[in-house]
C-alpha cells in the first residue's frame, strides 16, 4: 500500500490550521494555502534526492522516525497551531529541514517561494517548517503502522513523482540545489528504485553500484517478493498473538482480572513503533494544558533615551534573566520595567536574542513589540536611516517576521473582512451578530479630526443599510455606539474628541436612514483599552468606534 504524501500533508493543514497561522504569521489565508501548495512538493522533492543514496536513505529515515518527528501531528496540529506548539513546531521543523537539504537551500527556497507569492519571506520560512514537520509526522505515521523499513522509504518517495512533477518549478528545484526540475525528475526515480533494491537486498547487491538502475521487471518481482514476506510474517505475528492471549487467560486469569490497565501493553503494533507503556502514558492524562499566550516584550523610548518596558514571560526564570539583563545595561536606578509572570504564556524565543536589542532601547523614539516570533517596529526605530529593520532581520533569522505597521494595509484589509461578512450576514438581525459584523470596520478619523474619513463612508453606508433593512422588517438594532482614544495628549482632549466622533458615526448613520431611537453615542476616551498603545499598531487599534448591543 502507499500513500499520497503531499495530499495528507496539505490535509492536516486545514482551513481552520491555515486561518489560525495566517493570523499569527500575518498574511491572508487564501495567500498561505498558495505557500503550502508550493513547499509541500518541494520539501517531497528535497527527500526523494536525500533517498537516492542508500546513506542518505538511511539518514532520512533516521530522521523521520526521530523524536524530532511527531506521528500523530495530523490530530495534533489543530490544537499546537491554537495553542502553546506552534514555536516547539517551528524549532523541529527547522531542525528536521536541515536534515534533508543545507539552511542556506532551505532559505533560498523559501525567498523563491515568497517571490512567487507575495508573502514575506519570514512568513515564507515558518509556513515552510509547519510544512516540514506536518511531512515528517505523516511518514512516521504510515512507517510505524505499517511495520515499514527504510528500504521501503526510497519506493514510497517514488511514488510520489507525479505529484511533485504537477508542482515543481524551475526556480525552487535550483533553489533546492536539485538543478533543472525536468532532468532532476526525469532521472531520480531510477535512483529511488536502485536504492530501494540494495537497501532491501544488499547481499545481491554489493557487487553493483546503488546508482546502477535494475530493470522495472526486476523490480516489481523483488516488490511482490516483499510484500509476501511481510504478508507471512503479519500471519505469525497473528498466530503467536493469539497463543499469547490463549496461554494468558488460561494461566493467569486472575491477574487479569484484577489489573486491567495491563491490557493495552498486548499489541498488535510492530516493534519500530514508538515505545509506550501503560504506567509511563498515564501522567500524559493528567498532563497540564500547555501554554496558549506568546511571550511579549514592549518598549518606548524617550527623548532622552530612557526606555519604558512592558514584558509577560511564562516562568520565574525568565523573569530574572530578562530583570538581569536590564539591570546590567540600564542600572537598578533607572530601570523602568514591569514584567508579569503568566504561567499561560509560552517560552519566550527573544530572550535568547536581548543582547542585540538592548541597544535599540536606547534610541531616541523607538518603539517595539516583540510577541511570540513577530516583532513589530515603529516610531524612530522603523526609520530605515537607522536601519534597525535589517540588523534585526539579520539577529533573530529567518524563523521571525519583522516588520513596521502600515495603517493604509490595516484599513485595506478591515475592508475586506468587513464585506466580506457583510455579504454573508444572514437576515434575521440578530443584535449580538449585526454588532459583531459592524465592529470589523475601521474609521481611521484624522488626527484631531471628527469628521468620518472618505474611505470609510462606504463601509458607514453599507452599516447604515443593514440597520435600515433591519429597522423596515420589524427587527430594529438598537446600538451604543462608543467612541475611544489611544493615550497620546491630555485625557480631557481625548475624551472630548472620542464623544464628537462617536456622535458624527450616529448622525452619518441617522442621514442614511435608520432611526435616530436606536442609537446612543458616548465618548470614553482612553479608557479600556484593547491594545498596548506603546505601539503604533495597539494605538490604531485602542483609537476606535465600538458598536454594542443596548441592554
Amino acid at each position: 500500500m502507499s500513500i499520497n504524501i503531499i495530499q495528507l500533508v496539505q490535509g492536516a493543514l486545514t482551513e481552520s490550521v491555515l486561518q489560525q497561522l495566517a493570523t499569527k504569521l500575518g498574511v491572508a489565508p487564501e495567500a498561505a494555502k498558495r505557500v503550502v501548495g508550493m513547499i509541500a512538493p518541494a520539501m517531497v522533492g528535497s527527500l526523494m534526492n536525500k533517498a537516492s543514496s542508500p546513506e542518505g536513505a538511511r539518514g532520512l529515515f533516521a530522521s523521520i522516525m526521530s523524536p524530532d518527528s511527531n506521528a500523530n501531528i495530523v490530530e495534533m496540529l489543530p490544537q499546537l497551531v491554537h495553542g502553546d506548539g506552534l514555536q516547539s513546531l517551528l524549532a523541529s521543523g527547522t531542525r528536521l529541514a536541515t536534515g534533508v537539504a543545507s539552511e542556506d537551500r532551505i532559505n533560498a527556497m523559501s525567498n523563491a517561494v515568497a517571490a512567487k507569492t507575495g508573502v514575506s519571506v519570514g512568513a515564507t520560512h515558518a509556513l515552510g517548517g509547519i510544512v516540514t514537520t506536518a511531512l515528517f509526522g505523516v511518514l512516521k505515521h504510515y512507517f510505524t503502522r505499517s511495520s515499514g523499513n527504510v528500504g521501503q522509504l526510497p519506493t514510497l518517495l517514488g511514488h510520489q513523482l507525479p505529484m511533485v512533477k504537477a508542482s515543481m518549478s524551475e526556480d525552487i528545484s535550483s533553489a533546492l540545489g536539485l538543478g533543472g526540475a525536468g532532468t532532476f525528475l526525469s532521472g531520480v526515480a531510477a535512483l529511488l528504485k536502485a536504492v530501494s533494491s540494495h537497501l532491501e537486498h544488499p547481499s545481491t547487491s554489493s557487487g553493483t553500484s546503488s546508482a546502477t538502475n535494475p530493470s522495472l521487471d526486476k523490480i516489481v518481482v523483488e516488490e511482490k517478493a516483499r510484500s509476501k514476506k511481510w504478508w507471512w510474517l503479519a500471519v505469525a505475528a497473528a498466530l503467536a498473538l493469539l497463543a499469547l492471549l490463549f496461554g494468558r487467560s488460561c494461566t493467569n486469569q486472575q491477574s487479569l482480572t484484577t489489573a486491567p490497565a495491563e491490557a493495552p501493553v498486548v499489541t498488535s503494533t510492530p516493534a519500530v513503533a514508538e515505545p509506550a507503556s501503560a504506567p509511563a502514558s498515564a501522567p500524559a492524562a493528567v498532563a497540564a494544558p500547555a501554554p496558549t499566550k506568546d511571550a511579549l516584550l514592549t518598549f518606548t523610548v524617550d527623548k532622552l533615551g530612557a526606555p519604558t518596558i512592558h514584558a509577560t514571560v511564562g516562568s520565574e526564570e525568565e523573569k530574572a534573566k530578562l530583570l538581569a539583563a536590564l539591570t546590567a545595561k540600564f542600572g537598578a536606578d533607572h530601570l523602568n520595567a514591569t514584567i508579569t509572570v503568566d504561567p499561560d504564556t509560552k517560552p519566550a524565543s527573544w530572550l535568547d536574542k536581548l543582547d542585540g536589542l538592548l541597544p535599540l532601547m536606547q534610541l531616541p523614539g523607538a518603539e517595539a513589540k516583540l510577541s511570540g516570533e513577530k516583532i513589530e517596529l515603529s516610531g524612530s526605530a522603523a526609520d530605515a536611516r537607522n536601519g534597525w529593520m535589517d540588523k534585526l532581520k539579520s539577529l533573530f533569522g529567518a524563523g521571525f517576521t519583522v516588520g513596521t505597521f502600515d495603517v493604509k494595509q490595516a484599513v485595506e484589509s478591515a475592508k475586506e473582512s468587513f464585506m466580506s461578512a457583510f455579504s454573508s450576514l444572514n437576515s434575521d438581525c440578530a443584535p449580538a451578530d449585526v454588532a459583531k459584523v459592524l465592529n470589523l470596520q475601521v474609521i481611521n478619523f484624522r488626527t484631531g479630526s471628527d469628521v468620518p474619513p472618505q474611505d470609510a463612508q462606504l463601509a458607514l453606508a453599507k452599516s447604515a443599510q443593514m440597520l435600515k433593512s433591519c429597522q423596515d422588517a420589524g427587527k430594529a438594532v438598537k446600538l451604543n455606539i462608543g467612541g475611544y482614544s489611544d493615550n497620546v495628549g491630555l485625557a480631557s482632549s481625548n475624551l472630548a474628541l472620542s464623544k464628537k466622533r462617536a456622535e458624527a458615526v450616529r448622525a452619518f448613520l441617522v442621514k442614511h436612514g435608520v432611526s435616530a431611537d436606536s442609537l446612543m453615542a458616548q465618548g470614553y476616551g482612553d479608557q479600556h483599552p484593547i491594545a498596548d498603545n506603546s505601539t503604533a499598531s495597539g494605538r490604531f487599534a485602542n483609537r476606535r468606534i465600538d458598536f454594542a448591543v443596548q441592554e
